[in-house]
């Protein structure tokens, strides 16, 4: 058999890319159990989401006892939607952070991160996926349990809901991952990216539904918040969990914020290569 040069170049690719996709997830894997080295913190930030859950949890109860149906919700799904908020704190990293980039940037390894053959952008969002998985088992399932046990929470409606759910839920991550990337590359124009982070933790608590549901918000605030990026990291998984909006919508709006995101991310990352902050060392 006779191969040629085309022959070999296409070869050449398809182990490249094997090559690549092995390293991503072997990367995952290094990011779940390099945040698996501090159970003593996630188990402490799991007592905490439980300890604000069962308050914010009370407060709901004597609000929607006082407007029942509220939102579009009944009691019991308000106290469910309390406590999927207070599980998607660890895994969508609702309170900034959780990426080593801008620290990167500040101290100039970031320059070896870039001349490196895999994507910045695809490393870092493998390493984020572990430390969500990783989060999601100790951080989400116990406060949840907790709410269980003491509320009574409601359980998806069939496997359809659960299956919807799922993806609901790692597509939040990326599009968190893509918004908490952009804002973790800013530290390559800005001196300080401290701001950058705290618009980003004020934008994110407010316009995600971690504080309260969107549904709640009125008129064109409400339409707003509901059409923007951070919706899709709480409210667009906790309303496919309770079966309040339809799948197709809720996942093709995720994806698009997602591929959005990424898309800028890339783009920034480009812009990165040729402007590069290097701070102090």
């Amino acid at each position: 058999m006779i191969t040629t040069r085309g022959d070999d170049r296409g070869s050449f690719r398809r182990r490249f890319r094997g090559g690549l996709i092995l390293l991503y997830l072997r990367i995952a894997w290094y990011g779940f159990r390099r945040h698996s080295a501090y159970r003593s913190a996630a188990f402490a930030g799991a007592f905490t989401n439980a300890v604000f859950g069962i308050l914010r949890a009370y407060v709901l109860i004597a609000l929607w006892n006082a407007r029942p149906g509220l939102a579009g919700y009944d009691l019991a799904d308000a106290v469910t939607f309390c406590f999927l908020s207070q599980a998607f704190i660890g895994p969508m990293q609702l309170f900034g952070g959780g990426l080593e980039l801008s620290g990167r940037v500040r101290s100039g390894d970031v320059a070896v991160d870039l001349v490196r053959p895999a994507s910045l952008q695809l490393w870092s969002l493998a390493d984020d996926v572990g430390r969500a998985a990783y989060l999601f088992l100790l951080r989400s399932l116990p406060p949840t349990a907790v709410g269980a046990a003491l509320f009574g929470l409601v359980l998806p409606s069939g496997p359809a809901a659960w299956l919807s759910f799922t993806a609901g839920l790692a597509l939040g991550v990326v599009v968190s991952f893509g918004w908490r990337y952009l804002v973790a590359l800013s530290a390559c124009w800005f001196m300080d990216d401290r701001g950058m982070q705290s618009l980003s933790l004020i934008l994110t608590l407010f316009f995600s539904g971690m504080v309260l549901p969107l549904n709640l918000f009125p008129g064109w605030l409400g339409d707003l918040a509901r059409a923007l990026p951070w919706s899709a990291m709480v409210q667009v998984p906790a309303d496919l969990y309770l079966g309040k909006r339809d799948i197709l919508d809720a996942l093709g709006f995720q994806a698009a914020w997602a591929v959005a995101l990424l898309a800028l991310g890339a783009l920034a990352t480009s812009a990165a290569r040729r402007k590069v902050v290097i701070q102090g060392g």
